[in-house]
């Protein structure tokens, strides 16, 4: 059967697709823009070369959408090629230049000649809104963090003895800096009247806070340059994180909702380790469809949780993380295998045998978390949720 492939190099408001034979030939070459109109002009146009197509892309979602779902409804076959190998493989090709027409061929091109490439397929619309809402919880966290540290430097700046004392990843320390900033603030309100301030507020264990402040404030009576100024930007960012938290946690009931809603969920979230957040972020990933993985060994790869050789001359055995795997994939598996050491009998017993192995903590928790690629694997393929494995009895 000969076959036509389609290579496409993504932009935001231009895609430039080239077409070439099975001898490598040029036989289209095209700027379209990212419209539906135009999209649709271009399928057909290629169709009518005569030929069956497999279409490559370097961008699979975002800016690629709507061109990757036109294609998957006209029943395309679509794979992808990231950026990072278009530009390595890009130095082998002729031109010293870099166009979109020239990227576009090597993308065809090297989709002629490799097959190890990632086919994508139709996205449900369950799995779509879990990964919309899980990337977005992810910047949130993000910025969260971003805004904590920011505002860790601000406090030391003017009041340290209070910034060693507050944990500003809970919420009554955070509450606390929403009113009060600075040592003479603190003197002046007194232990009795901040207890009562926070008490108003429903901050939990309101009195031994409010001891730790005035106990700081009552070690520092200098007052430093630019006290008033950094103690708005304080309360400022007090006001944002506490925000930033009321966010997360009203996605965080959304996405378990939603989560639970799967026909996978309670087979995913019955192995150890996996709640409904680390969940999500799984189907998030892989639409919960198997059929992409047609093995284990498959998932971990993507997983990046299965090393990879890298022997050179007499050296053997030398193995190291994959370069091209799905880092959202493998921080699941990283963060269960880690959950479960605490609360799962047989993970802990693994991970004690590879730690005695001298295996380090990580190596230990990477190999845990790809033997619970397989059992995992093997759950959604048969359809069965976890049960611990039965203690063998020996006879008297």
């Amino acid at each position: 059967m000969a076959w036509n492939w389609a290579g496409t190099d993504i932009g935001k408001a231009h895609h430039h697709t080239v077409v070439l034979d099975s001898e490598g030939e040029v036989l289209l070459s095209r700027r379209v823009v990212n419209d539906e109109p135009e999209l649709l002009k271009l399928i057909g146009d290629v169709l009518e070369l005569g030929e069956d197509v497999v279409w490559a892309v370097d961008v699979a979602d975002g800016m690629a959408s709507l061109l990757v779902n036109l294609l998957l409804n006209h029943g395309q076959t679509i794979v992808y090629l990231p950026g990072l190998a278009v530009n390595r493989a890009s130095a082998g090709y002729r031109g010293l230049g870099k166009t979109d027409a020239k990227d576009a061929r090597v993308i065809a091109d090297q989709a002629r000649m490799r097959r190890d490439l990632h086919v994508l397929t139709p996205e449900s619309e369950l799995a779509a809104e879990l990964r919309v809402m899980t990337d977005r919880r992810a910047d949130l966290v993000k910025e969260r963090t971003r805004k904590t540290n920011r505002l860790h430097a601000q406090l030391l700046s003017i009041f340290p003895a209070l910034e060693h004392a507050l944990e500003l990843t809970n919420t009554g320390p955070l509450v606390l800096l929403s009113g009060y900033q600075t040592p003479a603030a603190l003197r002046r309100l007194g232990r009795k009247r901040l207890t009562a301030w926070l008490r108003h507020r429903r901050v939990r264990s309101a009195e031994t806070l409010a001891g730790t402040a005035v106990d700081a404030a009552e070690r520092q009576n200098t007052r430093l340059p630019g006290e008033t100024a950094i103690a708005h930007v304080v309360h400022d960012l007090a006001l944002e994180v506490l925000g930033l938290h009321e966010k997360i946690h009203e996605l965080d009931k959304l996405i378990e909702t939603r989560f639970h809603q799967h026909e996978l969920a309670p087979v995913i979230a019955s192995l150890p380790g996996i709640g409904p957040l680390l969940g999500a972020e799984f189907l998030a990933a892989t639409g919960g469809d198997l059929a992409r993985f047609p093995s284990a060994d498959r998932l971990a790869a993507f997983a990046g949780v299965a090393p990879v050789p890298r022997d050179s001359g007499n050296v053997n055995g030398n193995l190291h993380r994959p370069r091209r795997y799905h880092r959202g994939l493998q921080r699941v598996f990283y963060r269960s295998a880690m959950i479960s050491i605490r609360s799962c009998p047989e993970s802990r017993i693994f991970y004690d045998r590879k730690r005695a192995e001298k295996k380090t903590h990580k190596h230990a928790v990477l190999a845990l978390a790809r033997r619970r690629v397989n059992v995992l694997f093997a759950m959604i393929r048969d359809g069965q949720c976890y049960h611990p494995p039965t203690p063998v009895t020996t006879a008297a």
